[in-house]
Formats: structure tokens, sequence, C-alpha cells
């Protein structure tokens, strides 16, 4: 704690695969067990599909399909449905001991909608929530929210689409929402916003919501013995 606000630390990880950003989440939740050690990764994963605990095991030959695209599959511990992630989508897990902000997931979650929210409105668009967690325009999901969360430290997070190849969501209903779309940063404001356009914007949401201290610059390096492989 710094000037009676938390410090968290920005660990920007690139290009990583779901599996190690697994690995690295339990790492850094790991950390906790000696005291805060607040961590924001940022990512982005080559094409996974990710399904959470929110549903019974997805067919096989669902499942298979989504493989022969290319994409890997992974089954998680994180609240939600199926999604998916790839490039040009801001991957970002808040690694937090809630104790230091406040004891409630809900208030949690709806903190990460707000950030995202206030993303948006830097951008010009008019983003909301809606009865299913996330944020939308319109009908469109921009931003899809899952997290875990155990003796008050988070894992998992929210992944915001920035320009994103969009028709990687067409091969499943993404989130279990049917008669719902997806969008992304790029697709509203018909120009090109990279994720690298979007990190600034996220860490000063991120900071104002949360009213905490951002400890950035550092790139981070894979931990040996991480210590598990999901979070």
């Amino acid at each position: 704690m710094q000037g009676g606000r938390p410090v968290v630390d920005v660990v920007r990880l690139g290009l990583v695969s779901y599996q190690e950003a697994l690995r690295l989440q339990q790492f850094y939740v790991n950390q906790h067990r000696s005291g805060p050690a607040h961590t924001l990764l940022l990512c982005q994963h080559p094409p996974v599909y990710t399904t959470g605990i929110r549903h019974k095991p997805y067919p096989a030959p669902l499942l298979d399909r989504l493989r022969l695209l290319g994409a890997d599959v992974h089954h998680t511990n994180r609240g939600g449905l199926i999604t998916f992630h790839g490039p040009g989508q801001l991957v970002c897990y808040p690694v937090l001991h809630l104790g230091s902000f406040k004891k409630s997931v809900r208030w949690y979650v709806s903190e990460l909608e707000k950030t995202i929210i206030s993303i948006c409105t830097r951008f010009g668009l008019e983003a909301s929530t809606s009865p299913h967690t996330g944020v939308w325009v319109g009908d469109n999901k921009i931003c899809a929210i899952g997290i875990h969360c155990g003796h008050f430290v988070t894992s998992h997070g929210l992944a915001l689409n920035c320009n994103t190849d969009m028709s990687w969501f067409s091969h499943v209903v993404p989130c279990g929402i049917v008669g719902k779309g997806v969008t992304s940063l790029s697709a509203e404001l018909q120009r090109d916003v990279g994720v690298e356009e979007a990190i600034p914007h996220l860490l000063d949401a991120f900071r104002d919501q949360f009213k905490c201290r951002l400890m950035d610059g550092q790139t981070a390096e894979a931990e040996p013995d991480g210590g598990g492989s999901s979070a």
C-alpha cells in the first residue's frame, strides 16, 4: 500500500499461449500467500477457445471441429461459457487480493465492467452492461468477462476485442448467449484499433476505477515452477 492506494504491478506478456498464461497466473496467485502482490497481466493469445465452469462438458465432436480450425481448446475454472481468444484481442488478467479493495466478487465484476465502459467512452463509444456479464455496444458484446476468485484472490479476467478476426466467433455461440452478436473497437470505429493503442486507455481506466497505483514498464519473463497450470 502506498499513499493509501493499493499498488498493482503491470506485467506485459505480449503474445503468449493460453496454457502459459494459466501457469503464470497461478504463479502470481501463489505470491499472495506471503502478502498482497497485486498484478495486472496483459497479453494476447494465439487462437484458442475456452470454456468455463457453468456448463456440462461440450460435445467432443464440437471441440474436435474447433481444433481443426487451427485453434486450441481449454477447459478452465473461470465463470462463464465458451468464448474465443486470439490475436487482436486485449486480454487482461488481474491477480488481486480483494481484501485490499472490497471483499465482494459482485463488486469486482461490476468494476471490471465499468473499466471497459470507461475505455469505450475514451474512444467515443457508448457502451453498457446487460443482464449478461460483459460489456456491450448495442446488442453486440465488445468485451467478455469471466473470473475465478479463491480466498479473495482473483484470476482470469477480461478480453476486449480490438482488431480481432471476428470470424472465429461464428463457430460457437459466444458466452452461450443466443441471438446476440460480437463486435470490436475497430468494427465500431471503422478504423484499425490495435491492442497497443488500447492498452494505455485500459491502464488509465483501471487505475481510476480501482483507485490504485500502477507500476508499469516491466516485460515479463516466464517464471520457473509456476506451481500449477490453472488459476
